[in-house]
């Protein structure tokens, strides 16, 4: 996943609201948005090549999102999946702060990551790039590409931008109205101005990753998640899954009321 814009404790109704689109290989095997197999109590997508997932949620309402942090060189090979980091906390049972505690000593022998993980309480940021490892959040609007968060990449201004405005604009909705706006959002394939963002890579993958949707024969926005969870644990979970000509392939939508498991 490569980008995603969060409100955290920010809204009236919702304590969490997050939007997000996975960027990978279109040749990189994946499962939908999907309830996982006993004795998983996880419900996510599944990265078939490694067995874990970007991001996920569990019955009582905890849930993870990573992205890898953009190195230029080669992931050793040697490293554990970061695949794996999302299912890891979902299984533990304890709090994000906890899980992060007992993550750090072994972080540093992972390739570069993101993490963000919550409940429906706390919500924590960890990078493995970072000299300090792990922080809670406070409430408000958040940002997370494939830098630190709430780094000003182009595209990640672009869609908090937008997503600052809808927040304000609709005070009051209902997931019918909200899932929509925010896909609308993601969806949103303008490249950065030329120039405005220096990564390392060519400039034709530059520009082509520049836009919050990506859209590239061999690489691109696989698909793009809505999670939106009450105080009371009420959940609304949505994913719309691409083809690599960036056309819909299919979704996958989970409405479930406090205490409700698929």
């Amino acid at each position: 996943m490569c980008l995603l814009v969060l409100a955290w404790r920010a809204h009236p109704r919702y304590r969490l609201i997050l939007a997000a689109n996975r960027d990978e290989y279109h040749e990189r095997p994946a499962t939908p948005l999907a309830k996982w197999p006993a004795p998983s109590e996880i419900l996510a997508g599944r990265d078939e090549k490694a067995g874990g997932t970007w991001l996920g949620l569990d019955r009582a309402r905890r849930y993870g999102i990573v992205t890898n942090f953009r190195e230029l060189q080669r992931p050793r090979r040697s490293a554990p999946s970061r695949g794996r980091l999302i299912p890891d906390y979902l299984a533990s049972g304890v709090s994000p702060e906890a899980h992060l505690a007992r993550l750090e000593t072994d972080a540093p022998g992972y390739s570069g990551f993101n993490l963000i993980l919550g409940d429906l309480e706390q919500l924590w940021y960890a990078s493995n790039r970072l000299d300090q490892f792990s922080r809670a959040l406070p409430a408000g609007i958040h940002g997370l590409s494939n830098e630190f968060l709430d780094s000003p990449w182009p595209k990640l201004q672009r869609v908090r931008r937008s997503f600052e405005s809808w927040l304000h604009d609709a005070a009051e909705f209902t997931p019918d109205e909200a899932v929509p706006a925010l896909l609308a959002m993601l969806a949103d394939r303008t490249p950065a101005p030329e120039g405005s963002a220096s990564t390392g890579l060519s400039p034709e993958w530059e520009r082509t990753l520049s836009s919050p949707f990506v859209t590239h024969p061999s690489y691109g926005t696989r698909c793009s998640t809505i999670l939106m969870i009450e105080p009371s644990g009420n959940t609304v979970m949505v994913e719309r899954r691409f083809a690599a000509s960036g056309e819909s392939s299919g979704d996958s939508e989970f409405l479930l009321n406090a205490g409700d498991w698929p």
